[in-house]
């Protein structure tokens, strides 16, 4: 087995040409034999084998600096530099991560896992290696997709300043040339190599300038007369007219052919894009057909692909999607928007069933929110369902462009909370905090599947800025009884015995019935409030569970820090109210990959730890 050889960085080097052939084979079927065991990024990592191991054997690493935006199409390149051993403990808990960290080797020289990242940060590398005097390449690669994020642009523009080299890798697998377009294009590539391309631009301009009197016209002629003609045949002039050398497109199965382009990019002294087109899902059928599904896939069965354990469960996000297409068909000022997750977030059947109101802004979160808000202002009800971890990047738009002007846009918050395997870059456990110290804004969250779809009505007829928080996984059907009609800051008795009050909020819910039981067989007697609301918290009903409660608990899968317990605490001292506090909620650090339940229990988020802690305060 020729992967065997590969025990550490550079290792690709020794290897011959039909080996090579054989390793990028290899490669393939390990990791769709590991995948469908743990589950992970498939799909774009089959895609880029043959890119990663021309990268590996163009650059010196960890000398060379290696940035991937995004990460989740790093497996291979963890599996050129010596971790084949650990992917049996891929995305686990204390095992290995599915996107490059930096603690886990010194070949991963920049933490990802958010999109559009990687030329920022090359640029930093690129300045820095010219400030210290050293001499090492920087690379980074992006796909098609993170290039339609605002921040890529706004570092293509910076990059056209730097003098040295630095080579941006184009992983485009999903634009589409047309054949005449095509042709050229190819035919086009091989004469652009970085020496002949520039001598023969500047050589031209120079000679024509030389001519008396019609030289300098010819040429003005000549730019104003090429730019429309390169824009139609050649792919690349958008980057060319922001200052970025364009290399390119070469196939991305074809490594010599990779390897080529990046040799002679590697000689253009400024930045550099090397255009590289993909495919996602390339050697296993049931990702090239399904590339979505196999973008981050459970454990599957290979011969079918199909779900080695298939959900038959709603999930919060098949909620989200059914009261969507209802709300589509009571309501036509509705419309919805994603960044790029149409089928993340649910949104694929309303889609589907009202394509005129529904928008697809690409990986471009701080837009989103600014057009929803101009659709608000235009007198519609916009919804934009997004990633807890995705709005971060559109603080100052939810400021600035929807609450300032108290516009009714509806943030349908998933994966909120805990998410597990993809770690720290994803894991949403900040947005009770950076929402809720936004005038004019409301956060709200539900215990279950009906008080998702009761919030989700609400939400669209309150005619002022509000986020419904839900988190990722199976929607609890539990507490059917009992739901009460939603009202603005207004808190649900779910069980009112008195002793400990565990005011609880969203997930945490049926958390709290859990710890309920477990006081119980303890002698406790416990209340559950399901708070609904974390702004604005329900203040009457922690006034009232001060009156006949000696302890109240608060609970929510969010950090502690300007979250759900500390606005309940506020309301105590505002009030002057002397009871005793527990907080359940994450501690201030940033929690990695694994399962959920257990990265509960391991920062004492978990039904017994929470009562250990009561019982302690008691």
């Amino acid at each position: 087995m020729i992967l065997e050889k590969i025990k550490k960085e550079n290792d690709i080097k020794e290897l011959s040409e039909e080996e090579l052939e054989i390793l990028a084979d290899e490669i393939r079927e390990f990791l769709i034999q590991k995948i469908s065991v743990t589950g992970g990024h498939l799909a774009s990592n089959l895609g880029v084998v043959e890119l990663t191991m021309a990268l590996h054997l163009f650059l010196d690493l960890p000398k060379d600096k290696l940035i991937w935006d995004v990460g989740h199409q790093s497996y291979t390149h963890k599996l050129l530099t010596g971790r084949r051993e650990n992917f049996d403990t891929l995305r686990k808990y204390g095992g290995m991560s599915g996107f490059p960290k930096r603690k886990e080797s010194d070949c991963d020289c920049f933490d990802t896992g958010h999109s559009s990242t990687s030329i920022s940060a090359g640029l930093g590398y690129a300045h820095a290696r010219e400030i210290a005097g050293e001499d090492y390449k920087v690379v980074s690669v992006i796909g098609d997709g993170a290039l339609t994020g605002g921040m890529a642009f706004e570092a293509l523009n910076n990059a056209a300043q730097l003098k040295s080299n630095f080579i941006i890798v184009l992983n485009d697998n999903n634009m589409s040339i047309s054949e005449n377009v095509g042709g050229l294009s190819t035919y086009l590539s091989g004469f652009r190599t970085a020496d002949a391309y520039l001598d023969l631009k500047m050589g031209v301009m120079n000679s024509l300038n030389k001519i008396p009197v019609y030289g300098n016209k010819m040429v003005e002629r000549i730019r104003k007369t090429k730019s429309g003609i390169k824009q139609l045949f050649i792919p690349g002039m958008l980057f060319e007219e922001m200052g970025i050398i364009y290399l390119g497109p070469v196939d991305g199965s074809d490594m010599k052919g990779i390897l080529r382009l990046l040799k002679e990019a590697s000689n253009i002294e400024g930045p550099v894009m090397v255009h590289v087109l993909t495919h996602k899902g390339a050697g296993y059928l049931p990702a090239e057909r399904h590339p979505a599904r196999f973008h981050g896939t459970e454990p599957f069965d290979i011969e079918t692909g199909l779900p080695s354990k298939p959900r038959v469960k709603a999930n919060y996000t098949d909620i989200f999607s059914t009261v969507m297409r209802k709300l589509g068909d009571r309501d036509e000022k509705v419309v919805a928007i994603t960044a790029a997750m149409t089928d993340g977030t649910g949104l694929k059947r309303f889609h589907n069933m009202f394509p005129g109101r529904f928008f697809d802004v690409g990986i471009a979160e701080e837009h989103a929110v600014t057009f929803a808000a101009g659709l608000a202002a235009a007198g519609l009800k916009p919804i934009f369902a997004v990633y807890s971890s995705f709005l971060q990047r559109a603080y100052d738009q939810i400021l600035h462009d929807v609450c300032i002007q108290n516009l009714p846009v509806v943030f349908a918050i998933d994966r909120a909370g805990l998410v597990g395997s993809d770690g720290e870059t994803h894991q949403g456990i900040f947005d009770y905090t950076y929402l809720s110290g936004i005038p004019n804004m409301h956060i709200c969250a539900p215990k279950n599947k009906w008080e998702l779809s009761d919030m989700m009505k609400f939400a669209v007829a309150l005619d002022a800025p509000i986020a419904v928080r839900y988190p990722r996984g199976t929607a609890y059907a539990g507490l059917a009884e009992h739901r009460a009609p939603i009202e603005l800051g207004k808190a649900e008795w779910i069980a009112r015995e008195g002793g400990i009050a565990l005011f609880a909020i969203g997930s945490m819910v049926k958390t709290a019935e859990e710890v309920q039981k477990l006081l119980h067989e303890k002698g406790y007697k416990a209340s559950i409030i399901n708070a609904r609301f974390i702004k604005p918290i329900d203040e009457e009903a922690v006034l009232s569970a001060c009156e006949d409660h000696e302890m109240i608990v608060t609970m929510e899968e969010n950090v502690q820090s300007g979250g759900f317990g500390e606005k309940v605490l506020d309301c105590l001292n505002d009030h002057e109210k002397r009871i005793k506090c527990v907080m359940a909620a994450i501690p201030d650090a940033y929690v990695e990959h694994g399962n959920v339940e257990l990265l509960k229990k391991e920062i004492g988020l978990d039904a017994e730890s929470i009562t250990e802690k009561i019982l302690e305060r008691l």
